[in-house]
């Protein structure tokens, strides 16, 4: 199975507190129509860590019933605790799930021994692929070259990797050091064109909630040789890839579906919404794309 091509890391919308199944429905079409190879529930951007398992179990069943085979669904899994990251991923595979991200544990800040047994132990409990993810930004460590190296080496399913370390370098370095049949996928859009060009070979994108049609037409045409038409998209939308960011994820992701749809633009504690001077920024910037 490849990963290549655009997949969304959708929001979970909330409404009174409550997962909204007809917006998250409604969201995935919406998708499907744009033109996506996948989608992504209950990844960080998803809002996870405020899940609890029921939830988490439901935004899957519900992800996978709206999807009807027409795209690839890749549920998160990740937690910091390896025993629940075996749970969730075991859960997700029984769901239905095509594949499992797995994000690094975060706080814990494990040796990559620790990290390297972590991923393995969750890697002989299914049979699905299983996407690493390196975001050290957020988890506060890094899953080493060699680690990944290692673990595509000794675990048959884990065969790609979502990489949000901001470094073009460590992709060229990714690619250097793994089979040709291990995949890269970009965690940034700001960064996914240059990652492209290092060897990646999509991305797992936020800001495709919004704009699905486009952000998967820009992979496409690079990895169809249309460079310049890739170039002039991610230079058309450079400003949203940017400002989607300008606050925590998935925080203007959700206001600015908000404007657009049904989505309430809700988080859950310890996230909160968006000052008003952002509120002015995003929207200054979605009104000059005409996304507002």
């Amino acid at each position: 199975m490849s990963f290549a091509g655009t997949h969304t890391a959708l929001v979970t919308p909330f409404r009174d507190g409550a997962f909204d199944p007809d917006a998250f429905t409604a969201l995935i079409e919406k998708q499907i129509e744009g033109g996506v190879e996948g989608i992504v529930p209950v990844g960080t951007t998803g809002e996870s860590p405020t899940l609890d398992h029921e939830e988490h179990a439901e935004v899957i069943r519900v992800a996978i019933k709206a999807a009807q085979g027409r795209v690839k669904v890749i549920a998160g899994t990740g937690s910091n605790s390896t025993t629940e990251a075996v749970s969730l991923t075991v859960e997700a595979e029984k769901l239905g799930a095509d594949a499992a991200l797995l994000v690094a544990p975060y706080y814990n800040k494990p040796s990559q021994e620790g990290l390297y047994r972590h991923f393995k132990a969750v890697a002989e409990a299914v049979k699905i692929p299983i996407i690493l993810y390196s975001i050290p930004g957020r988890c506060g460590i890094e899953i080493a070259v060699d680690t990944v190296a290692r673990l595509a080496r000794d675990c048959g399913n884990i065969v790609c990797i979502k990489e949000a370390g901001g470094s073009v370098e460590r992709v060229n370095a990714l690619r250097s050091a793994l089979p040709s049949s291990f995949e890269i996928l970009s965690g940034d859009d700001s960064l996914t064109l240059p990652f492209l060009s290092a060897g990646a070979v999509g991305v797992i994108s936020v800001a495709s909630n919004l704009i699905p049609r486009e952000v998967s037409e820009m992979v496409r045409d690079w990895r169809n040789a249309r460079i310049p038409d890739a170039v002039a998209a991610h230079q058309h939308y450079y400003t949203l890839f940017r400002d989607l960011f300008i606050e925590p994820n998935p925080v203007p992701i959700k206001y600015a579906l908000s404007l657009k749809s049904s989505l309430s633009p809700e988080v859950r504690l310890p996230l909160c919404e968006m000052s008003a001077a952002n509120v002015e920024k995003l929207r200054a910037t979605l009104t000059a794309l005409k996304l507002a």
